[in-house]
Order: C-alpha cells, then sequence, then structure tokens
C-alpha cells in the first residue's frame, strides 16, 4: 500500500509542476492575484463538489476545530503567489526543487519534534543527507544564478 501512496504522491507532485508552468504565463497575463485567484476558485468548487458527493455524513463540525488548523488555508494563497511570481523568472526547475528543499527541511523538523499532532520520527543523518543532496540539485539546477 505504501508504493500506491508514494506514486500517487509522485503524480500529485508532478501536477505542482504543471500548475507551476500554467501559473506563471496566467499571471503574467491577468496579473498574479488573479491567477492564484481562479486556481483558488476552480479548486474550491471542485472540492466542494467532491464534499457534496463523497464526503462523510457524519463528520465532526468543521468549524468545532482548533484554528490552528486552518492554517493551511493561509499558507495555500501565498504558495501559488510564490509560484506565480518565481516561476517566469526562475523557471519551473529551479522553481520546484527550491520548493522541495523548503518541503524536506521543514518537513524533517516537523517530524523530528512531532509538531501539529503527527508522530514523532527521528531525524537521523540518512535523512539529513537526502536535504543534503536536494540542497545540492538545488545549487546544481540554479548553475551561476545564485
Amino acid at each position: 500500500m505504501n508504493i500506491v501512496l508514494i506514486a500517487l504522491v509522485v503524480l500529485g507532485g508532478m501536477g505542482l509542476s504543471v500548475e507551476a508552468g500554467l501559473l506563471g504565463p496566467l499571471g503574467g497575463e491577468v496579473g498574479h492575484l488573479w491567477a492564484t485567484f481562479s486556481i483558488f476558485s476552480v479548486g474550491a468548487v471542485l472540492s466542494l463538489l467532491l464534499v457534496i458527493f463523497f464526503g462523510p455524513r457524519n463528520a465532526p463540525s468543521y468549524l468545532a476545530q482548533p484554528g490552528w488548523q486552518l492554517l493551511g488555508g493561509i499558507l495555500g494563497p501565498v504558495y501559488v503567489v510564490v509560484l506565480t511570481l518565481a516561476t517566469p523568472t526562475i523557471g519551473i526547475a529551479m522553481t520546484m526543487i527550491a520548493i522541495l528543499a523548503g518541503q524536506v527541511g521543514k518537513s524533517l523538523l516537523i517530524d523530528h519534534f512531532g509538531w501539529f499532532g503527527t508522530p514523532a520520527r527521528r531525524v537521523n543523518g540518512q535523512r539529513m543527507l537526502a536535504l543534503v543532496f536536494i540542497i545540492a540539485a538545488l545549487a546544481l539546477i540554479a548553475g551561476d544564478k545564485l
């Protein structure tokens, strides 16, 4: 089962690269904030349809959850605006590997300390080496542009 989930996440990551490729030109045409709004409005409609047709019927109230769990609602648009601004200037590959470096770096901290209610997973040398390789990949992709 883990291999299926990993494959789905890899496909999701591929989708983010496509999204970045679409957002850059769209932001150049209609403005970065309108491009961000378009992505989230289409996503909101799709999410609403999924909730209506496939959501659990007896789920706890959304509004009864702790406010900090809704932080992703703020971080999502910030992420998309950054994609829209950065991608046309530094390219999709550099944007994605920089995002990956940030994601893995912060994820290691979250895992290590068990933040946000996740189980703690010790960060060892192997996991740190993976981050070093990602940062090296960023430097190689950036070349002389850093």
